[in-house]
Parts: C-alpha cells; structure tokens; sequence
C-alpha cells in the first residue's frame, strides 16, 4: 500500500538513500532539506540540492519537495502542511537531519556544540511534535529517527555528536511508548561508517586528495574496523528505514547497520 513519507535532511547522504527507496517502493515522499546552504564544517545541503534531489527521484516515484530548518518549530509546521496540502496526510515521518563535530572538550566551543543538539536532538522533538496530529489520523503513523552507532558507544573527541545520538536513541523508546496507544511506532536507524560528507570532507580531511583517493582513503582506512570488511552504504541504511517504517509490530528498536561493529 502506497504511504505519504515526509525525509527530512532528504537532499543528499543517507537521506537522499531514504528519499530513494521509498520511491521505489512505490510511496509518495516529501524531500525536506534547507533551502540555504548553512555554514558548517563540510557542505551542507541548498536549494540547489533539495531541486535536483526532487528533480531525479521524481523520474522514480510520486517525489515533491519543500525547504525545512529543523530547528524552528514554525518551518517543522510548514513542512508537515506541505506534505498533507500536496499528498493529502502523511503516515511516515523520518526525521534524518543532522550535523557532526568533533574535538576536544577543553577546545569545544559552545556554539558548535548547541548546534549539534539544535538539529540532530531537538530537530526530533521539534519534527515529531509538528507531525503528530497529521500521524495520528494516517491509523497507521511511524517514526523513523537516523540515529547512529554513536549513540551505542561513546568516542574520543565526539562528546557533542555521541551525546546528541545517545539523546537521539532515548528519545526514540520515550516516543515509542507514549505513541503506542495511537498505534504510532517510533524506531531508530543506528548508521555505521558511511562514506557521506560528514566522513569524507570531515572525518578524515582531504589534504589535496583527489575524489577518487579521497574515497580509496576511506575505504582503506575503515576496512579493519568492521568485521564484514567493508563499509556501509546509503542503500543499507535505506533498506533499514523501509523496514522500521512499514514493521507494525515493531517498536522502540535502535538498529544498528554497521556490518558488526556493533552487536547487542
């Protein structure tokens, strides 16, 4: 059965994978991304990503989008009346948008750090609180949060980015239980190594690499870490969002795609 699916952070990375597999399965989705490039530690999504995401996913599926800041309630609203204005309700909130940074807590700064909670903890709040009326009357709601393997286990320098998953993670079983009388489930997509932005233009700098040895860099250099042996891809978080959002007996679930870094 076809579902009204609203991405946010939707334009590129793992939320355009999301984007993509929901409109292959045949489901109408709302891209939400911003519609201004923000200044950040590597590059952000702009208007001119959110075009082209809607662009090619609307020669896959029944795909529009809208610009949402995550951070500001009054847009979270707007992206929810866009969804239902143009598709009629929505049954499938994910709320995937988020920033990292990293460094040492006595050289943090606390801008860096209130910014890391403003999108990647309170964009959840936020996101939910705007989109629950419309969940409720969908009968069949469901919230899938991009969490991370960071919120599993702590990290060195990633106090801001851990502490804001872990939070992530908690939000997600506190919903679960309070929405489960309105039949509403609430999981958690938990990333391993992905090879986005926030990996190849953060996590290991780029120090005049070209793309391709940039991308050898990375693959070189998480290939130890995982027991499968290789890194994870937009489509397996993908793959895991699809399940979490349409499994109606399951709830309160942070699962981790990381190819066994993580096993619980």
């Amino acid at each position: 059965m076809s579902k009204i699916v609203l991405v946010t952070g939707g334009a590129r990375g793992i939320g355009l994978g999301i984007v993509h597999a929901f409109a292959a399965a045949g489901h109408r989705v709302m891209i939400a991304d911003l519609g201004a490039s923000d200044e950040w530690r590597y590059q952000l999504s702009g208007v001119q990503e959110l075009e082209k995401a809607k662009k090619e996913e609307s020669a896959i599926g029944e795909v529009d989008s809208c610009e949402v800041n995550v951070t500001n309630f009054a847009s979270c609203e707007s992206a929810v009346a866009a969804t239902v204005a143009k598709f009629g309700g929505l049954d499938i909130l994910v709320n995937n948008a988020g920033v990292l940074d990293t460094g040492p807590i006595e050289t943090f700064e606390e801008e860096d750090w209130d910014k890391v909670f403003a999108v990647n903890t309170k964009g959840i709040f936020l996101m939910s609180k705007a989109a629950l009326g419309a969940l409720r009357a969908s009968g069949c709601g469901a919230i899938v949060n991009t969490a991370s393997i960071a919120g599993k286990a702590g990290n060195a320098n990633m106090s801001a980015y851990c502490g804001s998953k872990f939070a992530a993670i908690g939000i997600t079983q506190a919903l679960a239980l309070e929405l489960a009388p309105d039949d509403i489930t609430v999981n958690a997509v938990c990333p391993g190594i992905v090879g986005t932005a926030m990996w190849l233009e953060h996590l290991i700098p780029n120090r005049g690499r070209t793309v391709d040895e940039q991308q050898q860099k990375f693959e070189d250099s998480v290939e130890g870490r995982i027991p499968l042996g290789r890194p994870q891809t937009v489509a397996d978080i993908a793959e895991a969002a699809l399940y979490l959002a349409n499994a109606r007996n399951v709830t309160g679930i942070a699962l981790a795609v990381a190819g066994g870094i993580v096993m619980n």
